[in-house]
Formats: C-alpha cells, structure tokens, sequence
C-alpha cells in the first residue's frame, strides 16, 4: 500500500493490521470472493465512524483482525457534513460506506449519492428498519430514556405522564428537537405515549407546551450535558438510554436509575450504506456485511446501543444490561422526515 494514497485522505484515521490469511469457514457465501477482490485495493474507506461512538472502535478491530490483509480507514465529521461531502464529490467518492442517524440517510438517498445493497441479515429487519430499494439499512437503534439522579430525585418518574407532576419542578433537561437528533427523537417519543402517529405529531407538541407551562423544565440543551450529568447538576435527563448506561457501567454513576417510560417511547435509527461509485466497492460490501454480522451487532450491544438485529442472543450479563423495552415505536426515518417540519414550526420556544 503506496503511503502517497492515504496521504490524500484529508481527516482520515488509518489502522494497519498485520498480513494474515483469512482462516476458518466463511460467515456467508462469498466472503472469500469478496475478499480476494477487495485486496487489489487494499484500502477500506469508512466515513463518519467516530471509535468513541457506539463501540465503533471494537467493531473497527475486529474486521481488521478478520481482514488483515485490507488497511481500514475512517473519520469522524458527523452525517450531515458526511453527506454534504459526498454531494461534493459525488463524480469521484473518496470512501466506500457512510454511516449516518436515519433521517439523514433519508435525505441522502434522495440526493442520489447512494447506490442499492443489502448486508448480511438484512432479510432478517423490519420494514422501517431498512429502504425498501437498500439505499440504506439501519445497523443499530437507541431508545428514548428518563435518566434519573436518585440522589436528586426522591420519585423517580415512571412515564411521560408523571412528569407533569408538580414533584419534579425545575427537574427536567431535555434536547432541542429543532437541533438534535436526540431531541427529535425526544418528540416522537412522547408522541407514541401521547397517542399519535407518523402521520401527526399534534400530540407531542401540545405534551411539551403543557410541560413547559407547568415550570418543570429546567433548561432545553442545543449540545451534550454528559459531564453536568456526572457530576449530579441534572435531576431528571430525557436523553438515549445509550448515555444511561454508559454513565452507570463504564463511568461509575451508581445512583442513576434508566427509566424506559411505561406509556410508550421512540427509538432512534442509524443507518450505514454503501456510497454510489465506492472507491473500493467489494470492500465497503465486505465492511457493511461485517457490520451486520452477528458478531458485529453483538459489539454494539457492548457499547450500550440496541443491536439492529432482532432476537440477538447476548451473553447474560450483557442482556441484563437492556430492561424490556415497553411500547417502542422504532421511528420509520422516511416518514419521520416528513414530520419534522410540523415539530420546527410549532414547538414551545419556552
């Protein structure tokens, strides 16, 4: 591999491996084939795949350990400057996979710059979970939380409806929904317990009109509060249970309950495709599939993210970690899309 070739790859993080055959049987027919052809490259280029998102780091190694013949690069630039750079170089892509929240993945489809595949396990997906002509597939999902400090809170809240109580004054923190991918998934959720639909979100909006009135939000984020979190200056959180569960098993919080609201809670959808004219074509096949693969989505669930793949068998430990999810609506990104205008316009400013 020419080092003057991914010196051209401006922002890219690379990982050599050392050069081992692939051994054992295949994890699908025409694994190997699909290797032998990514070689003449040599180079993987995955972009927006940030190491410290999702366990994407473990995911990373462990196709690097699979394939170490093939060098895996990726960046970390977020879906929506990914998918304006791909509108850039849409005559001459400079990687092979895009990994993107779910109604972005939407609106790169429509923008032509994907082209159709399906990865391992697909076939396996519900509907909403993947495009009905494989511009993109979703690869994980995390579902909408309460986060609750109980050293803060004396009642932990139990379902959208309790937090309308006058118990949890100047409790509540909250993503922007206009902003955020987390708070626009934050209005859904509220939404499926409201009693609405993907075809309106009148119930959300008047849920949180409400909820502001009553005093009980104490601030609306634009950005992360993550260390605030830790460090116990927020009593109430709505935020991925992602973060939940990363605050209590990996950073220590031990008095934080995840509340997985009773009447009802969305979950967010990220999707990985494969970029129209890919550099490297079977490669980001074989790189997609090894995202998809069981073993893969069993790494996700490592890092605190809901596997996209149904009725994933996870070591015990692991699976304690995931409380049953109550009524969950895994938000459909097409007609999500089609929603967001009505949540920009009508959303409570305070």
């Amino acid at each position: 591999m020419k080092r003057s070739l991914i010196s051209m790859i401006a922002g890219m993080t690379l990982l050599a491996a050392p050069s081992l055959a692939l051994e054992g049987p295949e994890l699908y027919p025409g694994e190997k084939g699909l290797l032998d052809q990514s070689i003449k490259d040599g180079l993987v280029v995955a972009s927006n795949t940030a190491l410290g998102w999702a366990n994407w780091s473990s995911v990373v190694k462990g196709f690097s350990e699979r394939y170490p013949e093939l060098m895996l690069v990726h960046n970390d630039i977020g879906s929506t400057a990914a998918v304006t750079l791909l509108d850039r170089q849409r005559e001459r892509p400079g990687a092979d996979t895009v990994y993107l929240f779910g109604l972005i993945a939407v609106d790169a489809a429509s923008r032509g710059v994907l082209q159709p595949f399906r990865p391992l396990n697909a076939d396996r997906l519900p509907g909403p979970l993947k495009d009905s002509d494989g511009l993109w597939t979703v690869v994980h999902q995390m579902p909408i939380a309460f986060l609750v400090n109980r050293k803060l809170v004396k009642n932990v809240p139990r379902s959208w409806a309790d937090l309308r109580k006058p118990d949890y004054k100047n409790q509540i923190v909250y993503f922007d929904p206009s902003t955020t991918s987390v708070g626009l998934m934050t209005a859904f959720a509220a939404n499926v317990a409201a009693g609405g639909s993907m075809d309106t979100v009148r119930p959300t909006i008047d849920y949180f009109t409400t909820l502001h009135k009553s005093g009980n939000i104490q601030r609306v984020d634009t950005a992360t509060s993550y260390a605030r979190f830790l460090k116990g200056e927020i009593p109430i959180w709505i935020n991925f249970e992602a973060d939940g569960l990363r605050a209590k098993y990996a950073d220590g919080l031990e008095d934080i309950d995840i509340v997985l609201p009773s009447d009802g809670t969305a979950s967010a959808p990220y999707a990985m495709s494969l970029i129209k004219g890919a550099r490297n074509d079977p490669g980001g096949k074989l790189w997609f599939n090894y995202v998809m693969s069981e073993q893969a989505q069993r790494l996700f669930a490592e890092g605190f993210v809901r596997p996209a793949l149904p009725n994933l068998s996870l070591p015990p430990e692991m699976a304690g970690r995931f409380a049953p999810l109550p009524k969950t609506e895994v938000i459909d990104p097409l007609r999500a899309t089609l929603r967001k205008p009505d949540i920009d316009r009508f959303w409570p400013k305070s």
